[in-house]
């Protein structure tokens, strides 16, 4: 079957049409020499029932639909790329991959033999000359589109049709479940500022543990998804709590400047970042999990795993509004991140105050972390934490340094900006874009949406 010019939609056709159903599962890809991408390039995909050959659109992108998980030889026809462009790795024109997640990028590395190399996974990433598949990818965040750019691996979230509604439509509502993740991350943060006055850099680190932990109770030990995940939320606040007691509590008792502390948060980051690298190495690994069936929902094809992520992330971001606004200790955090000083003369303990938070921020990271990790892109690398580092900063400081309802509404503002962009640029500016915004409004508003104004000097 061969792919109509315009990209993956057409690919996805002849499942749509034999079941009804979108296709749960695919292989899809784009193939480009060098930036330019390559029309009329047959892949074929074979196994488990499927005998499928589709060509690259205009665009370079190829999609084929899968009714199941499985292995499968996705195979490339050298004779059907331009004259004078061949494959980087000759072993890399049939190979067998696994079908592991609903979308599955592969490469096809173009350009001059290098000698050798590995084979590339089968999920995202980027490489040379090639073009990378969608919806999946590999940490990070990626275009939501099927068959768009990967290395990245958001929400699965995908536009049903190849029009510009549905592609919008299918971009907010992967830009909300991304802003929703990073909120869960980034009021930790905040939390921390008000309570502390310290900007730990360490934060993206808690959040890879949260991704590392559930990977090894679900892929390396084996467990259920659920007991996994409840494994790692009390593994991620005892984390929470060890910062706070062997670093940033004696810290504080002699009375060590922030500066000395951020330089130490830093310090932490690269020394956690790099320990992480060395349990589980420096490539991506893929969690055994399954990710549950596509569903449709209007002109939007979203995983169920996607679906329960967002409602997750909803349900804990109310629950912490009404910790912090109906609970005594929630009260006693705002009180102390207004004025410790005072807080200590009210008789509140603030020592107790920084601990809970600490704990709180390491649930709640750990939390962002399993949602990254599995209901996102199924798989976990060593720094994925610090990839979105920057984006997490960028919405604590949009919405307000201090500010937990700041934090949920400038991550939030984050997420749809990331995510809108790809509609207009290449997905790999669109951190550039969420960051020119950051500039833009704190021009216009220095304190951030829901800041506060102060006088200083």
């Amino acid at each position: 079957m061969a792919m109509a010019a315009g990209g993956a939609t057409a690919a996805a056709a002849a499942p749509l049409a034999e079941t009804g159903q979108p296709a749960p599962y695919n292989f899809n890809g784009i193939v480009r020499d060098g930036q330019t991408p390559l029309e009329g390039v047959e892949i074929t995909v074979s196994g488990n029932g499927v005998d499928e050959t589709v060509a690259t659109g205009a665009d370079g992108r190829w999609l084929v639909g899968l009714q199941e998980q499985g292995t499968y030889t996705v195979s490339i026809d050298p004779s059907t790329l331009p004259e004078g462009v061949t494959l980087r790795d000759p072993s890399f024109e049939s190979r067998e991959l696994t079908a592991s997640s609903s979308a599955n990028g592969v490469l096809f590395p173009l350009g001059e033999p290098t000698g050798g190399g590995s084979a590339p996974t089968p999920s995202g990433g980027t490489g040379g000359n090639t073009g990378t598949g969608g919806e999946g990818g590999t940490g990070g965040t990626g275009s939501s589109d099927p068959g768009g750019d990967a290395g990245s691996g958001e929400a699965s979230t995908g536009a049903a049709s190849n029009d510009f509604g549905s592609k919008l439509l299918a971009r907010i509502i992967s830009g909300v479940s991304f802003g929703l993740l990073l909120a869960l991350a980034a009021i930790g943060i905040t939390l921390i500022f008000g309570t502390t006055g310290v900007n730990n850099f360490a934060h993206g680190e808690m959040l890879t543990f949260g991704g590392i932990a559930f990977y090894a109770a679900t892929t390396l030990v084996g467990l259920p998804v659920w007991i996994s995940v409840v494994l790692t939320l009390v593994a991620a606040a005892a984390f929470g709590w060890f910062h706070d007691a062997a670093i940033f509590r004696p810290l504080r008792r002699r009375r060590v400047g922030l500066v000395q502390v951020l330089i130490v948060t830093i310090g932490l980051s690269i020394a956690l970042r790099y320990f992480y690298q060395f349990l589980i190495g420096g490539g991506t690994e893929q969690l055994r999990v399954d990710r549950g069936i596509v569903v449709q929902v209007g002109p939007v094809n979203m995983t169920m795993s996607n679906v329960v992520g967002m409602a997750v992330s909803v349900v804990v971001l109310l629950g912490v509004g009404l910790f912090l606004t109906r609970t005594r200790i929630g009260k006693a955090t705002r009180a102390v991140s207004d004025n410790a000083s005072l807080a200590a003369a009210s008789g509140i303990d603030v020592d107790r105050v920084i601990r809970i938070v600490w704990v709180l921020a390491g649930v709640l990271t750990g939390l962002a972390g399993i949602l990254y990790t599995y209901f996102i892109g199924a798989n976990i690398k060593w720094d994925v934490g610090f990839t979105i580092l920057l984006l997490l900063f960028a919405g604590v400081t949009l919405g307000g340094l201090g500010s937990a309802f700041g934090a949920l509404v400038g991550a939030l503002v984050i997420g749809l900006v990331t995510e809108l962009a790809t509609l207009f640029i290449a997905p790999d500016l669109r951190y550039a874009v969420a960051l020119l915004v950051l500039i833009l409004v704190l021009l216009v508003r220095p304190q951030g949406i829901l800041g506060r104004r102060e006088r200083i000097g």
